[in-house]
């Protein structure tokens, strides 16, 4: 299994961005033969982190590096910041743009993986799970599939705030500069249900989505809600709940089984 630590410079960021890769490109030829995920071309999996943390999480909390290997994926882990990968205002701040175009185009040039929307899927967990959504549902060339844990789909909250207003994570001031201003979110791109509305207004098929969140999770709400949207929309969503709350133990319960999803085993 091979990791990678790398730094491309991003046009989207004005900087280096930082990004773990995992390629599973020297399992011992004797396993690989047995193996039928060895008989593809490797697909690839962009995982992103949540609030607070970085590319490392992914490899440090779960299993990711096994799975690799055992389902012949490049997992693909970059560093959002406390973005919500959202495309902000302001030179170097187009955190949308860097994953779901700008990596994916830097990926394909450089390691020849995700080199098309059918190979490609996105997950994430808590504020990447928000980020996984809604960066798949605005770029479906590049995404095929999208896994959601604990999303963080807080865009509704958000809509409502008043100056000076926030919550137990942040102040008004950090979802007004992440999110664009709150008065016109619920019409905004940033927004992941005004996504879905746009491209089915444009004709437009929504790719399949696996999500699933603790039943003691504080945004267990919030997942039901998007989860009834997604459904009255028509949108393919495969939703999953269980006792757990807002840690690795509930993500590396969902992963592999989203990952087996995604494959089309699960």
């Amino acid at each position: 299994m091979a990791l990678i630590t790398l730094q491309f410079q991003s046009t989207s960021l004005c900087r280096p961005a930082r990004v773990q890769v995992l390629l599973p490109n020297d399992i011992p030829e004797e396993m690989a033969r047995e193996n039928e995920h060895y008989k593809r071309p490797a697909k690839t999996l962009v995982l992103l982190h949540g609030y607070t943390g970085s590319c490392d999480d992914w490899l440090t909390g779960s299993r990711v590096q096994e799975i690799s290997g055992k389902y012949n994926l490049a997992i693909v882990m970059p560093s959002g910041e406390n973005s919500f990968y959202l495309d902000q205002k302001g030179t170097g701040r187009a955190y949308g743009t860097l994953v779901g175009k700008e990596l994916i185009g830097y990926l394909r040039k450089t390691f020849g993986i995700a080199m098309s929307a059918a190979d490609t899927f996105i997950g994430g967990l808590s504020m990447g799970g928000f980020g996984a959504l809604h960066t798949g549902l605005l770029y479906p060339e590049n995404y095929s599939g999208i896994i959601a844990l604990s999303s963080a789909l807080i865009a509704r909250e958000v809509m409502n705030m008043k100056e000076g207003e926030g919550n137990g994570v942040a102040d008004y001031d950090y979802y007004r500069t992440t999110f664009g201003e709150p008065a016109e979110l619920e019409t905004s791109e940033n927004n992941p249900e005004y996504v879905v509305k746009k491209r089915l207004e444009r004709g437009e098929s929504i790719q399949p989505i696996f999500m699933a969140c603790g039943t003691e999770d504080f945004l267990l709400a919030k997942n039901r809600q998007f989860r009834d949207f997604l459904k009255e929309q028509g949108v393919d969503v495969d939703y999953h709940e269980s006792p757990g709350i807002h840690d690795w133990r509930f993500w590396n319960e969902y992963l592999e089984p989203g990952v087996m999803w995604m494959l089309g085993e699960g």
